[in-house]
């Protein structure tokens, strides 16, 4: 059995971080430790919340405490993703290197969620910390576009400058990188883009893009959720993007046809396990 130890925001009502990523993971057969970083009573686009983020020795204490019982070395991978404070990612930087001195072979995949102008907020100093350490730490970094573009500093138009951005990111330390919803001014409006990119190697997919009247959160979530699962159960990159951006397809067309805003996971379980729709997935040529 693989464990993934995942340290993401958890909301009370709903699904976004952990209440997103947990259950697609264990639905692909993969065993979650969820660590919660934030207790919210619901994500912060509706614009009120309540709740509060855990401190950050807290985390640490937990994870020392799983180490004391002998778990850590079965940790097979380390999934971070809304953090609630600096001292949260500093922690996880922590938890990682404990991680791995444990199990070496231990892989840690970072979405390093950054906040939105839409509503997505993050507490200050988090983007900073994450843009200057996290390349140096991640296997494998998750950004969407916006995430991206303030990881090298500058705007991104294109799929090709994307990849072209990827591998100046991946130089920094990373051997992979997901580009969860990349932004194509050449892709046609009403399609979802999804970019994997190596030193060697460059993938892109698309998926309808539903015209929800505000797009549903915890998309995102369960991209990363999708794609780590399916990465640590063997699949080759290109299987593993086209299953991940399959599997999201089957939760939002799900939502959608149901007229929901929150990400109908459940209803969508046996999709996600086994799309009944799937989106083949070609190269990016940059040269």
């Amino acid at each position: 059995m693989i464990n993934v130890l995942s340290i993401q925001s958890h909301v009370v009502f709903g699904h976004a971080g952990n209440s997103a990523a947990v259950f697609p993971m264990r639905r692909l057969g993969i065993n979650v430790w969820p660590l919660n970083t934030v207790q919210f009573s619901n994500h912060t686009q509706y614009g009120h919340w309540t709740g509060s983020a855990i401190d950050a020795q807290q985390m640490s204490d937990l994870v020392d405490g799983m180490g004391a019982i002998g778990a850590l070395p079965r940790c097979d991978a380390v999934l971070s993703g809304y953090l609630g404070a600096p001292e949260q990612a500093e922690a996880v930087i922590d938890i990682v290197r404990a991680v791995k001195a444990a199990n070496p072979h231990a892989r840690y995949f970072c979405d390093p969620v950054m906040g939105t102008a839409d509503g997505c907020s993050v507490a200050p100093g988090i983007e900073a910390f994450l843009v200057e350490n996290m390349p140096e730490v991640a296997d494998v970094l998750m950004p969407n576009h916006g995430e991206l573009q303030r990881l090298v500093g500058r705007e991104i138009e294109t799929t090709e400058e994307a990849v072209i951005a990827c591998r100046e990111v991946l130089r920094r330390g990373p051997a992979l990188m997901l580009v969860k919803h990349l932004l194509d001014r050449n892709s046609p409006a009403d399609r979802f883009n999804m970019l994997v990119v190596t030193p060697d190697e460059a993938w892109v997919a698309q998926r309808p893009l539903y015209p929800f009247a505000r797009q549903p959160v915890g998309v995102g979530d369960v991209t990363s959720a999708v794609f780590v699962a399916r990465l640590m159960l063997g699949d080759p990159l290109r299987h593993a993007l086209e299953h991940t951006l399959a599997a999201v397809n089957a939760v939002v067309k799900t939502t959608w046809d149901a007229g929901r805003y929150e990400l109908e996971i459940v209803a969508a379980q046996d999709q996600i396990a086994r799309p009944r729709e799937w989106f083949d997935a070609w190269a990016v040529d940059t040269v």
